[in-house]
């Protein structure tokens, strides 16, 4: 018998310093009155009543999670980023872009995961009307028809374009504001699939299974972290990215947050 012991694969390293995450704002929470309790234990301390994220605590969930995700993708697992608002929109789909990932950039369907089947559906009806569409089957129909379907292949685009690649609902979400995607939150927890996300100061971190605690509005903060989470999704699948910085921060001020 071989009793030869398996040999740990070596894990990328985190490509993200505490320097790095400071100068993206990351550290900076919404003001102490709106901060949620369960949060507290990530909080290094409050400025000017802005809560103050530890970014050493940042850094290390920071590192869970990509480990996570890492994993998954090693194991040829799916997994689906989730961010409406409009400055997680543009990295998400940077990011699900360069690791051929799936994504919702805007509104969340109720019953995406608690209603697949039906989700699914509409899915191969947009595979199925796109390539109806590309063979010209459609080219005999009235102007009007025709404006018809033009119009439900461009809903259907919106909506479920981000979902394609799925044949069964993903294996994890990485979600950016959790109290504006609850929706989703909720329903991967009912479906038992596992959530890695940017976690607020206003937001409970218990919800979420990988809690990142940081600034999810600022889009430096969001475009540095999540840029992070993509660049070891890649490597997982052997795909070669570059590492973006900086970038317009589209946030809101921090006194108003």
């Amino acid at each position: 018998m071989d009793k030869k012991k398996t040999k740990k694969e070596k894990l990328p390293q985190l490509a993200v310093s505490l320097e790095e995450m400071l100068e993206a704002g990351c550290h900076f929470g919404h003001a102490v009155a709106k901060t949620h309790p369960h949060i507290r234990p990530y909080l290094y301390t409050a400025r000017d009543g802005i809560q103050i994220f530890d970014l050493i605590q940042t850094r290390d969930r920071l590192q869970k999670a990509a480990e996570f995700l890492y994993q998954l993708a090693k194991d040829g697992q799916a997994v689906l980023w989730v961010g409406t608002k409009r400055q997680a929109r543009r990295v998400i789909r940077r990011v699900t872009e360069e690791t051929q990932s799936p994504w919702v950039t805007e509104r969340w369907l109720g019953g995406t995961l608690t209603n697949w089947e039906e989700i699914y559906k509409r899915i191969e009806l947009l595979r199925k009307l796109r390539q109806d569409w590309e063979k010209g089957v459609y080219k005999k129909r009235t102007k009007k028809e025709q404006a018809v379907i033009r119009h439900q292949l461009a809903r259907l685009e919106r909506f479920f374009g981000g979902l394609e690649s799925l044949k069964k609902p993903p294996a994890a979400l990485v979600v950016v504001d959790i109290k504006r995607e609850i929706t989703a939150v909720r329903e991967a927890r009912a479906k038992k699939i596992p959530v890695v996300a940017l976690v607020d100061s206003n937001a409970d971190p218990q919800l979420v299974d990988y809690p990142i605690p940081a600034n999810d509005d600022a889009f430096k903060s969001i475009n540095l972290l999540l840029g992070e989470l993509g660049r070891w999704l890649a490597l997982a699948k052997g795909i070669k990215v570059k590492k973006e910085k900086g970038g317009k921060d589209e946030s809101k001020s921090k006194s108003k947050k």
